[in-house]
């Protein structure tokens, strides 16, 4: 049996943009002995996929704001020892950051990644035994496919196949069919406005009898949950959830919109009914990946309107009409 480290250590949607290409690894080599090592704020997102058998965390968010503390560096040379603990038969750094190759290099084992054209920081390249070049203009779910797929031998054939289910529904929910709204995200350039939001909650409930969940992540986004929920009898602020529950409300969802946000891609990934909306990130390079349950729409200094939304929406598979 092989040991295979996989090295994408973040964002949320860079892990999850990494399932297929695992997904149709351990279809050609369905024995491997697959561990990933991920940023411990996203290690649920890594443990997700059935075909991961151990998460090893690393806390390079946390080490960057303290880089001269002695603990920093025991945690450094503890993720070391528990490196090289095991034999490597193959490393894949999929991300292709200095951030990514020095922890893939430490690893021990022999690492392929990008070479130095196909990827944002060429010199991570120097770091790789093997490399290849791949181009940077396809989609993120795309490039991972094709780099596993070249390291392993392997030609890519069909759709992305995410590989992961929902899990059991929250016992909180309501009882009867929702949608999640996922108005939170990274900056406010990526943001929809919050009356298009509530005029899209109450058009959802009133033509299709759906109850509008918004869920959180911190406490601004918390707050703004709760304006948009109380103007609507019914609508919903989700408690905090792990990334784990948030996967198992997401995947029984009647329906999914959202913005630029990781969230979005987990939805993407459970093949519920999904509009993504973008407002200032090119949907081609970042955007969910586009299959009959899920589209992209609107792009950089565009804003979608509610009626685009819902038309777009209405057009999913699985949707109810």
């Amino acid at each position: 049996m092989m040991n295979v480290l996989i090295v994408r250590t973040s964002s949320m949607g860079d892990l999850i943009h990494t399932w297929p290409a695992i997904t149709e690894l351990v279809k050609h080599y369905p024995n491997l002995n697959i561990s990933w090592l991920a940023e411990e704020n996203f290690a649920d997102i890594a443990r997700l996929h059935p075909a991961v058998n151990q998460v090893i965390p690393l806390a390079w968010r946390r080490w960057r704001g303290r880089i001269l503390s002695p603990s920093t560096w025991r945690e450094i040379r503890q993720l070391k020892q528990q490196l090289r603990m095991m034999h490597w038969d193959m490393v894949i750094d999929s991300q292709g950051l200095l951030k990514s190759a020095i922890p893939a290099r430490l690893a021990g084992g022999p690492v392929a990644g990008f070479d130095w054209r196909s990827i944002r920081e060429p010199v991570a390249s120097l770091l790789y035994n093997k490399t290849y070049r791949i181009d940077w203009q396809q989609a993120a779910v795309a490039r991972n496919r094709l780099l596993f797929a070249r390291a392993f031998g392997y030609a890519v054939a069909g759709d992305a196949q995410f590989g992961i289910r929902p899990g059991e529904r929250a016992e909180w929910l309501p009882a009867g069919s929702y949608v999640m709204l996922l108005h939170a995200t990274s900056r406010a350039s990526k943001e929809w406005p919050e009356s298009y939001w509530i005029e899209l909650a109450r058009r959802l409930n009133a033509d299709y009898g759906l109850t509008a969940i918004y869920p959180w992540g911190n406490e601004h986004e918390r707050q703004r949950a709760e304006r948009l929920a109380q103007v609507q009898a019914g609508a919903m602020v989700a408690p905090r959830m792990t990334l784990t529950e948030a996967a198992g409300v997401l995947g029984h969802a009647a329906a999914v919109v959202g913005v630029d946000t990781g969230l979005s891609h987990l939805a993407n990934a459970l093949d519920v009914p999904l509009v993504a909306i973008y407002t200032d990130t090119d949907p081609k390079r970042t955007g969910v990946c586009e299959t009959p349950y899920a589209v992209n729409i609107g792009g950089v200094g565009q804003r979608p309107s509610i009626d685009e939304v819902l038309s777009a929406l209405s057009s999913r598979q699985g949707f109810q009409q």
